[in-house]
């Protein structure tokens, strides 16, 4: 069994008013981002439901430099209508994610919960990653004030 410290939170990058449902992502990673199968653990469509991805046997490809020892997690949304970066999550999604990941934490205790961003580097290396330092803007909410 992998060694598990990580459950990264991420969002599809999906306007509202659009949907992104799992078998279509799965289809777009295997297709073409040329993954052998979707990239994340778990993903939570707008209606809170959670389906299994990769088993989390498996390294996940969700999160370069960190995958080897994480689970990821993604929520279909993460875009206003405009495409700019917005918590969309419905209280299914949030409710679906805290009971997601208080299971993955018992599963895994000591595990760090985080957000994509959180995982950019430190690139004034004042030990915190701020918002001029985030690769993107995923999950586009603040992981740490949720959990």
């Amino acid at each position: 069994m992998r060694k598990i410290t990580l459950i990264i939170i991420h969002c599809s990058a999906t306007p509202e008013g659009r949907n992104l449902d799992f078998e279509a992502c799965r289809h777009d990673h295997i297709h073409h981002r040329g993954f052998s199968d979707i990239g994340y653990h778990f993903y939570i469509t707008r209606n809170g439901e959670i389906h299994r991805g990769r088993p989390i046997e498996k390294m996940g490809a969700h999160c370069k430099n960190h995958n080897r020892h994480s689970v990821g997690i993604c929520y279909e949304g993460g875009l206003d209508c405009n495409g700019r970066p917005k918590d969309t999550r419905t209280e299914w999604q949030k409710h679906s994610m805290r009971v997601l990941v208080k299971v993955l934490l018992k599963d895994y205790p000591g595990s760090k919960v985080c957000g994509h961003r959180d995982l950019s580097p430190d690139l004034n290396g004042n030990g915190e990653i701020e918002p001029e330092e985030w690769i993107k803007a995923c999950p586009c909410f603040e992981v740490k004030t949720f959990f």
